[in-house]
């Protein structure tokens, strides 16, 4: 199987149910996607869904059963995996004709796929005999794409037995989700986000299908969600000591993203994709160094000349020609495309309210928020359903969710089990101190909004599956959280998945916006206005501290803008109209970052 044949782009994980089934919509069609592994009850009810409708017995996993989030995962993936085979095998057997399920494999794939040419040469073909022959090799070349699963690994909630005992690690959250891939059937990728969780890394070395055999293949590849070339060499190193190999560096913007967005100190992608591009083999050897011997004591012995690591970006493309780029000058192996396909009802859970504010949102719309119970920034759109019922709760004296998932709970102020910072329990003690905190009227209301802000994602972010699959939820809210990035606002159309595949690889445009900007303008506008929103909450003097991580942020934005400028020549998929707006967009950039914020010389 040659995948640097087929597509050279990849669909990451969109918030919980956006993308849990995207693989039964896409990979019989060779494109690869992700699913996050966050709510085993949401898979749990899929699995029934899909199951019943299928007309095979659907036997629930019980929670009460031991290991029970685990066993969900396995199940799930097992059954994601045995559908897209089947879909594969028909779509592999159907006819060479207009509009059938093959001919639509090779249409969408991009016009370099060396597949791709074959297919067009069978076209061409006047014999019939060899054209058969052809089409009987095409069939065989084909594949499906990759079947990967995410795990955010700062959601590893430590659990509890049914005497409220405390359960070993090993069945955290995180843990149990590992586990779970881990005994699937996939042969594919773990996507690890949001930073380095050691003791969910050490729990990896458990399973004989994160190893390689004698030839370098894994079964299971480890992927590094990573904002910079230290955090991939922190980790690697990490990795390796265990034996663990890192198959795939994923470099996402820290702002120009959906969902949580883990900013960087003012670095820019641009830098960071030249940092790993520069220091490819440096990285390499390190971490081969460690890697080889942790393999030897568990007497694994490879090829190691065969051992690789690839880079891939995501976050705020939108254009051909800047995926072209990314390609090309940078060398990555894919490029994600992610809030684009929640206009692609084809490919993506959404339902009808939520799909139409999306496609009528514009830039003001979409924003970075405070509702995410983690207090992490998180990309969301004004107006949605979620937030309404959260308005609504606080207008009626109300405020909070009743918590009835709990995979986001991480505050211990108020007892050693940990509460969500959205739940009714924790807001109304919230509540009951700022009452006693005898503010101003002024200081008191703000500090209300502040606390009564938070959204409950767990219940949010995995209803739209259960919405369009019309599963019922009668103790679940129906209220829908989401999460797209930025890079929204200039897609308006609802799509088909043929169309958004063929804007990617540049054959239609789908842009709605008059003026988008180019992606690494935009994320460094992004950057400069959380700059802006980080100095602005300074209530008192800026402390020495703070101004030195001021000047160091400011500095990484500097010395962005003059990367930028150097390889805008490099920009070659673009015209010279282009280039040259883009410069002028740079140079509109830094005059903006400097009256914002003077750089010490």
């Amino acid at each position: 199987m040659n995948r640097s044949q087929g597509h050279t782009f990849h669909i990451p994980v969109l918030g919980v149910a956006f993308s849990v089934d995207a693989p039964l919509k896409v990979a019989k069609y060779g494109i690869s996607s992700v699913m996050s592994l966050v709510d085993d009850t949401l898979m749990e009810q899929l699995r029934k869904h899909y199951q019943e409708k299928s007309g095979i017995a659907f036997l629930p996993i019980e929670d009460s059963e031991e290991d029970a989030r685990a066993k969900r995962v396995t199940e799930y993936l097992n059954m994601i995996n045995r559908m897209v085979k089947e879909q594969f095998e028909e779509l592999k057997n159907s006819p060479f004709e207009t509009g059938s399920g093959i001919t639509k494999y090779f249409e969408m794939l991009p016009d370099s796929s060396g597949l791709k040419l074959k297919y067009l040469e069978m076209l061409d073909a006047d014999d019939e005999a060899v054209r058969l022959s052809m089409q009987l090799n095409l069939r065989e070349e084909i594949f499906p794409g990759s079947i990967d699963v995410n795990i955010m690994t700062k959601l590893d909630k430590g659990n509890y037995d049914s005497n409220n005992n405390p359960l070993p690690s090993e069945y955290n959250d995180a843990h149990a989700s590992l586990r779970g891939f881990a005994n699937s059937d996939l042969e594919s990728s773990i996507i690890f986000s949001a930073g380095m969780n050691p003791k969910l890394y050490s729990h990896a070395e458990l399973y004989k299908d994160f190893y390689p055999d004698e030839n370098c293949v894994f079964k299971k590849k480890i992927v590094i969600k990573v904002s910079d070339y230290r955090s991939a060499l922190i980790q690697g190193k990490f990795l390796a000591k265990k034996g663990l190999w890192i198959s795939e560096f994923r470099i996402e913007s820290g702002l120009n993203c959906g969902g949580h967005a883990f900013a960087t100190d003012g670095l820019l992608l641009g830098p960071i994709l030249q940092e790993f591009k520069d220091k490819k083999d440096e990285l390499m050897n390190e971490l081969k160094a460690i890697y080889l011997p942790a393999l030897l004591k568990k007497e694994i012995i490879i090829d190691d000349e065969k051992l690789v690591y690839d880079v891939t970006v995501q976050g705020g493309v939108g254009k051909s020609t800047e995926q072209d780029f990314l390609l090309r000058y940078y060398g990555v192996k894919s490029v994600g495309w992610g809030s684009p396909f929640l206009l692609v009802p084809e490919v993506m859970n959404v339902d009808d309210y939520t799909l139409q504010k999306l496609s009528d949102a514009k830039e003001e719309d979409l924003y970075l928020s405070d509702i995410s119970p983690l207090g992490v920034p998180f990309n969301s759109l004004r107006g949605n359903t979620k937030d309404l019922e959260k308005m609504e709760r606080v207008a009626n004296g109300k405020p909070g969710s009743p918590c009835p998932k709990k995979f986001l709970i991480s505050n211990k102020d108020y007892s050693d089990k940990p509460l969500c910072t959205a739940s009714i329990t924790f807001i109304n003690k919230k509540i009951a101190e700022l009452k006693n905190s005898n503010l101003y009227e002024n200081e008191y209301q703000k500090q209300f909004d502040k606390i009564v802000n938070k959204v409950c994602l767990c219940e949010g972010l995995t209803v739209p599956a259960l919405i369009v699959n019309n599963i019922e939820t009668p103790k679940q809210s129906r209220a829908v959280s989401v999460c797209p990035g930025p890079n929204l606002a200039y897609f308006s159309k609802i799509v088909k998945l043929k169309e958004m595949v063929d804007h990617i690889y540049g054959k239609i445009n789908l842009i709605t916006h008059p003026n988008r900007p180019n992606m690494f303008v935009k994320e460094l506008d992004l950057y400069i206005s959380f700059l802006q929103k980080k100095m602005s909450e300074i209530v008192d003097t800026v402390s020495p501290k703070e101004e030195e991580f001021f000047n160091f942020f400011t500095s990484n934005l500097v010395d962005g803008i003059s990367y930028y400028n150097k390889i805008i020549p490099e920009l070659t998929e673009e015209t010279e109209a282009e280039r040259e707006k883009i410069r002028n967009d740079f140079e509109e950039m830094e005059q903006k970052l400097l009256a914002v914020f003077s750089v010490p010389v």
